[in-house]
């Protein structure tokens, strides 16, 4: 019996959607549920599933056109499949495969001649250049030329040969979610008067907590403790005390939340997504750990849905795991505050009149700068770094 295979009902606020990659092509078999075609919207990546077992027979949009909800994608046929071979078959296969591959091609093989340069190419060429052509088997007219009218040079043989080719371009269309980031970031700029306010923290404590109770952690919950649970708390008090900073701005009105919906930044292979922790005020450490694990693990692998990245009032952004030393975070927009992690760096700093080593981290809060005064951003970052320094006072409510 043929199936079409349809573009599915596309996420609240998402018009159409992208063929992005299709994963099998006319003739294949695929089981049911296998992924056949991935979609890629402004923010998130839909699977298109296999409706059933069976061939696929046509596919109607190929990759880069835009479809809507409903549109046709393909048909298949439905039918039984065989068994896909494991893994050791295909090891087999692929070591006899490669066997009989050199068996047939060692009584043939002869080493290859020298390439020479045409005298019709290098007549003109300085003696150098012949000379260099010779040797390294250099067809001079596919070096560009520096010289007068052209002409190649020894320097340029130098460098073709140095950088083992021409130098080539390629020109790739950006996906729609690194188009997407793009227009937001732009609008972030056009939009708000963003200024940046610098801070930073010894990490001291949160390591020595870290270190004493991590092996509980870990056998309680069945997830590391991290620095960023640590900061998402320490965030989360703070905005309580500033609540301009978890505000946003709609016209010429002031949106005041009563509620942090934090989104955690999380870099993947297609570009920058920021899923939200809903009422992170409410989680606790482990709840924020596995929460974060798990957006991290959607986001690579393409599952998150877009409901997870709507919404937030706030952002951490945390460059450090690049290795990052100090940055200027951009706002996610209509957010007014995004706070920038960095590297934990081993520095000296002055503690009690003396001079000793300490992990120290930069911290950075950009702000628009509309609405929050540089008292709210300065006396921001300083609570957040006075919770950090001492994690106690995030237990005692201090």
């Amino acid at each position: 019996m043929s199936l079409e295979i349809k573009v599915p009902n596309l996420p609240e606020s998402v018009t159409d959607a992208t063929v992005a990659k299709w994963h099998k092509k006319v003739g294949d078999t695929v089981v049911r549920d296998e992924n056949l075609v991935d979609l890629e919207t402004d923010k998130v990546v839909l699977e298109v599933p296999a409706p059933a077992s069976g061939t696929l027979t046509s596919i109607s949009e190929e990759e880069g056109a835009t479809v809507t909800a409903g549109a046709l994608l393909g048909a298949m046929e439905e039918g039984e499949v065989e068994a896909a071979p494991s893994e050791d078959d295909n090891a087999k296969d692929g070591a006899k495969a490669e066997a009989e591959t050199k068996k047939q091609a060692a009584p043939t093989a002869e080493p290859a001649a020298p390439s020479k340069v045409a005298s019709s190419t290098s007549d003109d060429q300085a003696p150098s250049v012949r000379r260099m052509a010779n040797e390294h088997g250099i067809d001079p007219s596919q070096v560009d030329g520096s010289g007068r009218a052209g002409r190649v040079t020894k320097g340029d043989m130098i460098r073709h040969v140095a950088g083992g080719g021409a130098r080539t371009e390629e020109r790739v269309k950006m996906s729609r979610l690194r188009a997407r980031i793009a227009e937001r970031m732009k609008e972030a700029q056009s939009t708000a008067a963003i200024l940046t306010s610098f801070n930073e923290v010894d990490m001291q404590a949160v390591m020595d907590l870290r270190a004493r109770y991590q092996d509980e952690f870990v056998k309680r919950h069945g997830i590391k403790l991290g620095f960023m649970s640590f900061f998402v708390k320490a965030c989360c008090e703070a905005l309580q005390r500033h609540p301009v900073v978890n505000a946003s701005v709609d016209g010429d009105e002031v949106i005041y939340h009563n509620y942090q919906d934090l989104g955690i930044a999380v870099s993947t292979d297609r570009g920058l997504v920021v899923p939200v922790l809903r009422n992170a005020e409410r989680m606790g450490l482990a709840d924020i750990e596995q929460a974060i694990a798990g957006y991290a693990e959607q986001a690579r692998s393409g599952g998150l849905k877009l409901e997870d990245l709507q919404g937030g009032t706030f952002t951490i952004t945390n460059g450090g795991v690049f290795g990052s030393l100090m940055s200027t975070p951009l706002l996610n927009m209509p957010q007014s505050a995004i706070l920038g992690m960095h590297t934990i760096k081993q520095r000296p700093v002055a503690i009690d009149g003396e001079v000793v080593i300490r992990p120290m981290m930069y911290i950075a809060l950009s702000y628009d700068h509309r609405i929050i005064d540089g008292k709210d951003a300065v006396q921001f970052l300083v609570a957040v770094k006075t919770l950090l320094e001492d994690p106690a006072r995030l237990l005692l409510d201090l």
